[in-house]
């Protein structure tokens, strides 16, 4: 277990120290719509957000913490189901 706390150590340093740089990913976003059989429009709608926060999103690009609040409480779900962070490759 203590490996581990090592290796989660290590990955949070490389973070911090902008060794290795993190990418926020809306496919959880994408394949929950598909789940509940919905369309991007559908979640505009139901939601009450823009469509240009719909592009956004579409694009992993930033949004307001209140676009994601509005999103999760149309879903019914939490931050993590709808986003993720991941290792970003562009330089």
């Amino acid at each position: 277990m203590s490996e581990i706390y090592g290796i989660l150590l290590y990955v949070i340093i490389l973070i911090f120290t902008g060794v290795m740089r993190m990418a926020i990913s809306y496919k959880k976003l994408w394949k929950l719509l598909i789940d509940k059989d919905m369309r991007k429009k559908d979640l505009q709608k139901a939601a009450g957000i823009s469509s240009a926060s719909i592009t956004k999103l579409g694009k992993n690009e930033n949004v307001n913490t209140e676009i994601l609040q509005k999103i999760c409480t149309a879903l019914e779900c939490d931050i993590s189901d709808i986003m993720e962070m991941i290792p970003d490759n562009h330089d």
